[in-house]
């Protein structure tokens, strides 16, 4: 499914919320892929957990894992179901996020899975923002999404729903207060079979559907720079026993790793980007 990947990346390239109405080819050749036709052949198909999205939060944070025969139940008294980790079980699928990642040029350290959500009619999910690169293929029903641009935060590094207290790494690199409310300048967008949206990392954004409804979602979570520094630097103090031996607080021992950072220290200015993406990318 080449198209896939080159309908994403085009989308990617833009650098903000953006919507491409496919051609009804493309969800057509989705489906047939035999569990994508429908909740219940999915439901009968589904080898894993399905989580039920509680209706507290209308949100993933507060779900329930329940078994594939018990889904259905939930869903008609009105709970979003999230069937994760989809590829794993359609060679298409897996094969279609490799060329994906591979479009948008991202690190070997990405973990990219697909999704699949089936949310009744008038539910949805709360406004919240994800650290991840998301795409949303919908397969069936309608789907309203509203975004906003963050202005709390750049390129968060975990999930927040609204209203709910940061996590404390969060907290510490926050630009502002979060919101309490999706910010006034939004956009909004219609999907329907066919559409495909591309929600950048970090943005606030809400659901809901008009009549029951599935998409099918690839999502990247993708390594910050940080991320690929600190493994290159794992691997290159791992080389040194020093760095290894166990760590003891006595005064001693704080006083080598004193010696150790100075020696670190004069080590980095010879490093370069090279050196760290041989370790991370290999």
């Amino acid at each position: 499914m080449r198209e896939i990947a080159a309908h994403l990346s085009s989308l990617y390239q833009r650098g903000e919320p953006s919507v491409v109405h496919a051609k009804h080819e493309l969800v057509e050749r989705l489906r047939d892929i035999p569990f994508l036709n429908s909740l219940d052949a999915l439901l009968a198909e589904w080898p894993s957990v399905v989580r039920a999205q509680l209706p507290d939060l209308r949100d993933e944070v507060s779900s329930l894992d329940l078994k594939a025969s018990e889904a259905r139940k939930y869903f008609d008294q009105g709970m979003c179901l999230l069937f994760d980790d989809i590829d794993k079980i359609s060679p298409e699928l897996t094969e279609s996020l490799a060329a994906v990642k591979r479009a948008l040029k991202l690190s070997a350290l990405t973990y990219g899975r697909c999704l699949v959500y089936a949310t009744p009619h008038g539910k949805g999910t709360a406004p919240h923002f994800d650290q991840n690169i998301n795409f949303v293929i919908q397969l069936s029903g309608t789907k309203k999404w509203i975004l906003a641009k963050n202005e709390n935060v750049e390129n968060p590094l975990t999930r927040h729903t609204m209203g709910l207290p940061a996590d404390p790494e969060l907290s510490t690199y926050l630009d502002s207060p979060l919101a309490t409310q999706m910010p006034k300048k939004s956009v909004s967008f219609e999907l329907k079979p066919g559409s495909i949206l591309y929600v950048p990392r970090g943005w606030w954004h809400e659901t809901e559907a008009e009549g029951d409804a599935l998409a099918l979602n690839f999502t990247f979570t993708a390594p910050a720079w940080m991320d690929l520094f600190l493994a290159a630097l794992r691997s290159r103090l791992a080389l040194s026993p020093e760095w290894r031996a166990t760590a003891l607080m006595s005064h001693d021992e704080r006083a080598q790793l004193d010696e150790l950072l100075v020696e670190l220290v004069g080590d980095l200015p010879n490093w370069k980007a090279s050196d760290i993406l041989k370790v991370t990318e290999g």
